[in-house]
């Protein structure tokens, strides 16, 4: 019997003679297109995602697409989404800046006026749910070729004891040798001198006041720069005004001149939507590092100030209640968003991660600070210790073994340094030490880490150079178990991501990704590159499973040391339970994320559960409590607010 190929047997056999010709004809593109379309197949099958999780594109709008530099998970389940000018100089000179509010849920977005540049301003959980906004940007750097005005630092004395006095912008100051004029940039509020006397003799000594604006020159030119210290007349005084206020300015040139930050500080109300301003910081700051401290105040520490110098240490703390700042009484420097986390005791524990400016000898050894007494004890033994800046730093979970892990960074500044190094230390050791763990997929600057329900800690991207130079970019992601100090490699990111991008854990156990701020889009560094708008959206290899706990019940509002008990299915299978802070996450700081293992015991349809009595363990606020089973699968989280603990 003579055999006849079937229909799909002639297709096949047709279609391979095309694939056999086209693969003479140009075979390298024919291999690059179907290893794609292999690679599509393969990260689609079920067995992948349930070992590797899978990468999902979310839809944004045009109209609500922004250059996402801070993103905050609200107890709404909302996500507050910040650009500021989204480090754009043409936004910032059109006041044009952006907030956008998304609900992952529902996948629906919402413009949030947004009443300052809140672009490198710093944010962190209060314990009503609003999120404290403070810092941001008031002038955009100005490299040295690019500055037209000369312009610089003018310190304003006030020897009078008897008044303060308000400078208003443009407050023009001429030199009495120079003669030439400058006016500032911002007003200024110069306070009153200092009156003292001496007990013993009676006599009484007045020491001047000092405030500092940032001033320029009226025209463009260098004739118009200075080169040496002169005293300033300040215009518009009358009086003895003019005898007691005065200006002092070194060079005022055309060098560059950085970033300046401002004072104004917002909270944002998760129910209304809106920002709220309260009382200004007592600082300028721009890069600060807000972190929340166990009776629900929040610590505000360095920044770039109103003249564009890192803050020399004068850190302050801000009360929720009477929404104003107070100094701490001693100074501590730290270079910009540094990563101090509350620890034991009430104390905050830095890392050495960094962001930005500052000395590259200077407040950037690991320790543990105490805010009130100003005791710093160094933690010794970190690897790499010139590349903690742009590094990223975790609690791991759970919160109470206070273990902490910091992962890749760079050098200072531009350097192209990177690393791949893991550094873990254990603050309850007797001596607590840094050792190194296993090495990340790749040295990286930027990565981001998120801590996951079933204890694992997420890392993704970051780049190998300085803001993703040479593309650099790393599209590798990889799960960390802290029980076992192992890693392995995950799904890979869909995009690559490095200065200015993060990640969030979200209420149904999922991870989003944003942002990135490549310099260049080539390996050559020729061909500028573009803000990273895309969101995406991770899901972990736990929701790829046949079955999944269920909370519910329950009140919202749990006391620390109290129970409380929640109904759900297959109780006998739950394994862990987690309260999990919110993050908020920006410049490689996350500062708020912690996991805390609950103690519970199971009844016959649910779970009781106690929380901790240390509010330096669980600081007042809004978590997500899940349930793990034996799978390591985590329930959908369900809101609960630890409200501040008693005074005794």
């Amino acid at each position: 019997m003579k055999y006849r190929p079937t229909r799909r047997t002639r297709r096949f056999g047709i279609g391979a003679a095309a694939v056999i010709v086209l693969a003479g004809m140009n075979g390298p593109a024919l291999y690059r297109f179907s290893s794609d379309k292999y690679h599509a197949y393969k990260i689609n099958q079920p067995e992948y995602k349930a070992e590797n999780g899978h990468w999902d594109v979310v839809n944004v709008p045009d109209q609500y697409r922004i250059n996402t530099i801070h993103a905050a998970l609200l107890h709404t389940g909302k996500v507050l989404l910040v650009a500021g000018s989204g480090n754009n100089a043409k936004n910032f000179a059109a006041k044009s800046f952006r907030s956008v509010l998304w609900d992952p849920e529902k996948n629906t977005f919402t413009n949030i006026p947004t009443p300052k540049d809140l672009f490198c301003s710093g944010h962190s959980q209060l314990p009503d749910g609003k999120l404290l906004v403070a810092g941001g940007t008031q002038r955009y750097e100005k490299l040295k070729g690019d500055v037209e005005k000369a312009g610089g630092l003018m310190f304003v004395h006030n020897e009078s004891p008897d008044k303060p006095k308000t400078l208003p912008a443009g407050t023009r100051f001429t030199g009495k040798e120079n003669g030439k004029t400058f006016e500032s940039k911002d007003p200024l509020l110069v306070p009153r001198a200092k009156k003292t006397k001496n007990p013993k003799t009676g006599k009484v000594t007045v020491t001047a006041s000092t405030a500092r604006v940032y001033v320029e020159a009226l025209r463009k030119g260098k004739k118009y720069q200075t080169g040496t210290e002169d005293n300033y007349r300040i215009a518009g005084l009358k009086g003895k005004d003019r005898q007691n206020f005065y200006g002092i300015a070194q060079k005022l040139s055309f060098d560059k001149k950085d970033f300046q930050g401002i004072k104004q500080a917002y909270e944002f109300d998760p129910e209304g939507e809106r920002y709220i301003p309260v009382d200004p910081m007592n600082e300028a700051r721009w890069y600060p590092t807000l972190t929340t401290l166990k009776d629900g105040k929040v610590l505000a520490v360095s920044g770039l100030d109103e003249i564009g110098q890192v803050v020399p240490g004068k850190n302050e703390i801000y009360d929720p209640k009477t929404k104003k700042w107070k100094y701490l009484p001693k100074q501590r420097f730290f270079p910009t968003y540094p990563a101090l986390f509350l620890t034991d005791k009430g104390r905050i524990f830095y890392t050495g991660s960094n962001a930005g400016y500052g000395p590259d000898d200077k407040g950037r050894t690991p320790g543990i600070w105490d805010p009130k007494s100003n005791r710093f004890d160094v933690v010794p033994g970190i690897s790499a210790p010139d590349a903690l800046e742009t590094s990223m730093s975790v609690l791991l979970p759970p919160a109470q073994d206070q273990r902490f892990m910091v992962l890749g960074g760079g050098g200072v500044g531009e350097d192209p340094t990177s690393t791949a190094k893991t550094r873990i230390v254990d603050l309850h050791a007797d001596k607590p030490r840094f050792k190194n763990g296993p090495d990340l997929y790749a040295k990286a600057r930027y990565p981001s880490s998120v801590i996951l329900p079933d204890d694992t800690v997420l890392t993704t991207n970051g780049s190998g150079d300085y803001r993703g130079r040479g593309a650099s970019n790393v599209l590798k992601a990889e799960l960390y178990t802290p029980r076992t100090n192992t890693s392995r490699g995950v799904a890979d990111p869909l995009v690559g991501r490095n200065y200015h991008s993060g990640a969030l854990l979200l209420p149904d156990g999922r991870v989003m990704t944003f942002g990135s701020d490549s310099l260049f889009a080539d390996k050559a560094n020729t061909t500028p590159g573009e803000f990273q708008q895309q969101i995406d959206l991770y899901t972990p290899p736990y929701l790829f499973r046949d079955s999944r706990p269920k909370l519910a019940g329950a009140p919202k509002t749990v006391k620390l040391g109290a129970k409380t008990t929640y109904r759900t299915t297959h109780a006998s299978a739950i394994t862990k339970m987690r309260l999990i802070r919110p993050g908020s996450f920006t410049h490689v700081t996350n500062v708020e994320q912690r996991s805390i293992a609950l103690d519970f015991t199971r009844t016959k349809d649910g779970v009781t559960v106690t929380l901790p009595k240390d509010a330096s363990v669980v600081p007042p606020g809004w978590y997500m409590l899940n349930a793990v089973d034996d799978q390591g699968t985590p329930s959908k989280a369900v809101w609960v607010k630890v409200p501040a603990a008693a005074k005794k």
